[in-house]
């Protein structure tokens, strides 16, 4: 069954977290998915850049959104917080079928949008069916708890993540980029260890998960998704742990997921792909215009 069916009364967006380093050249998969899924020809995506301090960072996302048939691409440079407030940009969010997040650092992406109406227009308007996609530093602000550093190549350890307040587009999972380029399993698991209800989400570079509005996602792109369930944990000692002790955690549930698997984030299931069903892009007429 398509994602898009599943529950036909939603109009939540999708949330699309892409591990970075995607292919922005050549085939352009997930970016293609993104603009169609947010109208195709009839798409109008908002580029929000603020994570890069590049400047050249949303010209070429504005680009290859336009190269793949996008309607209206508009471009948001907001590099400060009194940004957040000029009329423009929100009427730009207004009108947009699909948002995107650059790459970059994901604290400065936090401490610029965080608490403004920018903010409050993306999660408000991804509620009402817009879809939201973002990229590296993008994709770690997603979730309510978002990972804003720590240790790369290390084992779990008392204090090898740590934690920001993120978007809230999702408060189901925490999310991890550059996943097995950066080595980043042991990180996961630690952020993961201090609730057990969040899924860790580990996205590798040119990969992206397509959550759907049913808590479904699919997996799209050439490397893989890392999923951590700590749900059936039966115990942890982050609690106990001293600054960067190694952590014990006992009875953890680890899957990893290729192109085309889909996990459940309600019931906590994974499904190999399904090869009579393609992906699928939410009909041209249901995506929300403003």
């Amino acid at each position: 069954m398509c994602p898009a069916q599943v529950n036909a009364n939603s109009t939540r967006g999708y949330v699309i977290p892409i591990g970075g380093g995607e292919d922005r050249v050549k085939e352009r998969h997930i970016h293609r998915r993104f603009v169609e899924l947010s109208g195709g020809r009839a798409a109008n995506i908002a580029v929000i850049p603020t994570a890069s301090e590049l400047e050249t960072t949303g010209l070429d996302y504005s680009r290859i959104f336009s190269d793949l048939g996008a309607a209206q691409v508009d471009l948001l440079p907001i590099a400060r917080r009194a940004d957040c407030d000029n009329p423009r940009y929100l009427e730009m969010l207004d009108r947009a079928t699909g948002i995107f997040l650059t790459g970059g650092n994901q604290l400065r992406l936090s401490t610029i949008l965080g608490g403004t109406g920018i903010a409050q227009r993306i999660r408000r308007h991804n509620a009402a069916g817009v879809h939201v996609a973002g990229t590296s530093a993008g994709a770690s602000i997603m979730s309510e708890h978002m990972i804003a550093g720590g240790d790369s190549n290390s084992a779990p350890l008392e204090g090898a993540a740590s934690l920001a307040p993120g978007l809230g587009l999702t408060n189901a999972v925490i999310i991890d980029q550059h996943f097995t380029q950066r080595n980043r399993l042991g990180r996961l698991l630690s952020a993961s260890s201090y609730n057990p209800f969040l899924i860790g989400l580990g996205i590798d570079e040119d990969t992206a998960a397509f959550i759907g509005p049913e808590g479904v996602f699919e997996v799209v792109g050439s490397g893989t998704v890392t999923v951590v369930d700590a749900s059936d944990q039966t115990h942890s000692s982050m609690w106990e742990a001293g600054p960067g002790q190694p952590l014990t955690l006992l009875d953890l549930k680890v899957h990893v997921m290729g192109e085309g698997c889909r996990y459940d984030l309600v019931n906590r299931r994974a499904y190999l792909p399904d090869e009579q069903t393609a992906f699928c892009a939410l009909p041209y007429d249901k995506v929300r215009s403003y």
